[in-house]
């Protein structure tokens, strides 16, 4: 079964000129509760349809399928959405031996930035880039799912 291992945090410096890429992200949920998660995401000119699981209990680990859909499809999938997206700006920083993928979330969630690290293993190590800040593994609000509930605005 695939399953997604991640680290999330908040950002404290400057990640942007480490940047190998930017991609604006457009994502709509048909199905938005604590249990599972069925997205459509828009990535510039690709699109996704994903079905996420329930989180593990300390956050680090969820069922995750994704498959490339063709974007018209996305773009029809997105009227059947729950009402409101979340919109990003992602960029892609190596560092190390592992790639951080920071958003820097746009609309009602702006300021709000983090970065993500997908891992192989719950206790892999990797190395800590100068911009990352406070850990937010395992908390809630943080879950894209969350921002389109309750805004980082509203917070």
């Amino acid at each position: 079964m695939p399953r997604e291992i991640e680290r999330k945090f908040l950002i404290r410096g400057e990640y942007k000129s480490l940047a190998t890429s930017v991609t604006r992200i457009v994502q709509g949920y048909i199905v938005n509760d604590v249990a599972r998660t069925v997205r459509v995401r828009i990535c510039d000119r690709h699109a996704y349809l994903t079905i996420k699981g329930n989180s593990s209990d300390d956050g680090l680990e969820r069922y995750e399928f994704e498959q490339e859909i063709p974007l018209c499809e996305a773009e029809n999938l997105m009227r059947l959405c729950l009402p409101g997206v979340v919109e990003k700006c992602r960029h892609i920083v190596p560092w190390g031996n592992h790639v951080f993928v920071v958003d820097e979330f746009l609309g009602a969630n702006a300021p709000l930035v983090l970065a993500e690290v997908e891992l192989q293993e719950k206790d892999e190590t990797f190395e800590v880039p100068p911009f990352m800040g406070e850990e937010v593994t395992g908390d809630p609000r943080y879950y894209n799912l969350s921002l389109h509930l309750h805004p980082y605005s509203m917070w």
